[in-house]
């Protein structure tokens, strides 16, 4: 044993052997370049194809649309998203029990069947019209007379996406302590107040990496807006216009697959980056004045 003055002894570590994992890479690796190499001498793939569309205007307006509703979507999904969790939150019965329902609702019905049926609105209330109970009507509204197939894709969206933004906030605020709440308010601020400048702040680091996933997720859920039906997004008018005017629905599938990973792989980016920002001062290494207490710690233990 060395005294406590002492440093202690270097320790001759050898590393342990893993031949097993070089094995599995290197097969892995193997089947990797096999597929590569099939993919890239297939002509199934009509990899011409692909490349004469990848930027073709008509692409290019579907991956405009697809950003478009992904973004409108996502900035109404999180509005309303915190209204309901205020709602959730609230001690009135009555605001709580419509939050629960309306996401009862949304979370437990599929977003394709959700989507056909705003496609349906306008056949359901073809006709609004505002006004006096059997009187003199003030506003009346055509709605089969309207071409809003985008409008209803992004109202479709945004609602199913509320309903899960709505729980992933809630959990950001019950993640914080109630104490923090208390405390600002002890201190004169108000509930708004104490939420934006206290409990969000610390929320944001619970809420961020959820939303980002919920953000990439709706951009691919996108594509079943031909359930409203809206035929200009990326996938409609990769699939269904220019594969189905050229008979080749492979090149035009790889099409549509690569524009939405290039943008996945941006989100992702800017995910990592948030996370980043957020996740200023919290860490789960410890810190040097930490390690030597834990040291000491041990030291002393080890002495009695």
């Amino acid at each position: 044993m060395t005294d406590a003055g002492s440093s202690p002894e270097a320790i001759d570590a050898v590393p342990l052997r893993h031949p097993w994992r070089w094995l599995a890479a290197a097969v892995i690796l193997i089947l990797v370049g096999l597929f590569v190499y099939g993919a890239a001498t297939n002509p199934a793939y009509q990899w011409s194809t692909f490349f004469e569309y990848l930027f073709h205007p008509r692409i290019l307006l579907g991956v405009f649309n697809t950003l478009q509703l992904t973004v409108y979507s996502m900035a109404i999904g999180i509005v309303l998203g915190v209204v309901l969790t205020v709602m959730r939150l609230s001690a009135n019965p009555v605001l709580s029990a419509v939050a629960w329902v309306f996401l009862w609702i949304f979370r437990g019905t599929p977003v394709y069947v959700q989507l056909a049926f705003w496609g349906l609105i306008p056949v359901i209330y073809s006709n609004i019209q505002l006004g006096v109970p059997f009187g003199p009507s003030f506003f009346h509204l055509d709605l089969q007379a309207l071409s809003i197939p985008f409008a209803l894709a992004v109202i479709g969206l945004a609602l199913n996406e509320a309903a899960y933004m709505a729980e992933i906030v809630r959990a950001g605020i019950l993640s914080v302590p109630e104490g923090q709440l208390e405390a600002s308010t002890a201190l004169g601020m108000s509930w708004g107040m104490a939420m934006r400048r206290t409990v969000l702040p610390q929320a944001m680091r619970v809420i961020i990496p959820p939303t980002g996933n919920e953000l990439i997720s709706l951009l691919k859920t996108t594509s079943l807006v031909t359930a409203v039906p809206y035929a200009f997004d990326l996938y409609s008018i990769a699939t269904r216009e220019i594969a189905a005017r050229i008979f080749q629905p492979v090149p035009m599938l790889l099409v549509a697959a690569v524009w939405y990973l290039a943008v996945t792989s941006v989100l992702m980016v800017g995910q990592y980056y948030l996370e980043q920002y957020f996740s200023r001062g919290a860490s789960r290494k410890l810190t040097s004045k930490q390690l030597q207490a834990l040291a000491n710690a041990q030291t002393e233990s080890g002495h009695v």
